[in-house]
């Protein structure tokens, strides 16, 4: 079975990446926006949609940076094997979400919907001085954000 995943890398104009933080059903998470692939819909309409969804965020979906080319099963569902695909995003208007500049710094709000459903996201900026493989917690997220910082696309 496979699990189709789409993430952006979106960079402001201070030359600083987001980066979502995520806690799930207890373990943390550092990775970046974005999500799973719904039957009927594209790589990209996914990506606007799920930056739309977690952030009420419109964003232009850029150029392609990379697609999985190895296997990676599932973090979450063992008999799955994970195929992402990245894009750069540009934001279409100011971020209204609320950003973070701590780590896993989650709000009273934030804590009861995690409660509810075992799950909860926060997201925040990381400077490019301080941004690499080393700053997010999958396995292929490490790949791409070292292939970005890199410059190889």
């Amino acid at each position: 079975m496979f699990n189709v995943r789409v993430y952006g890398i979106l960079m402001n104009e201070q030359n600083q990446v987001l980066v979502a933080d995520e806690y799930i059903r207890g373990r943390y998470y550092t990775k970046f926006p974005g999500g799973g692939l719904e039957f009927g819909e594209g790589t990209r309409d996914c990506l606007k949609r799920e930056f739309k969804e977690e952030m009420d965020l419109d964003v232009r979906i850029g150029d392609h940076i990379y697609t999985t080319d190895f296997f990676q099963m599932s973090a979450f569902t063992p008999d799955q094997q994970i195929i992402a695909i990245y894009y750069f995003a540009h934001a279409l208007e100011p971020i209204k979400a609320p950003l973070r500049t701590t780590k896993f710094d989650f709000d009273d709000q934030q804590m009861e919907l995690y409660h509810r459903t075992g799950e909860t996201e926060t997201f925040r900026f990381i400077d490019w001085n301080d941004f690499s493989g080393e700053q997010v917690t999958l396995p292929i997220d490490k790949i791409v954000a070292d292939l970005v910082k890199a410059g190889t696309r």
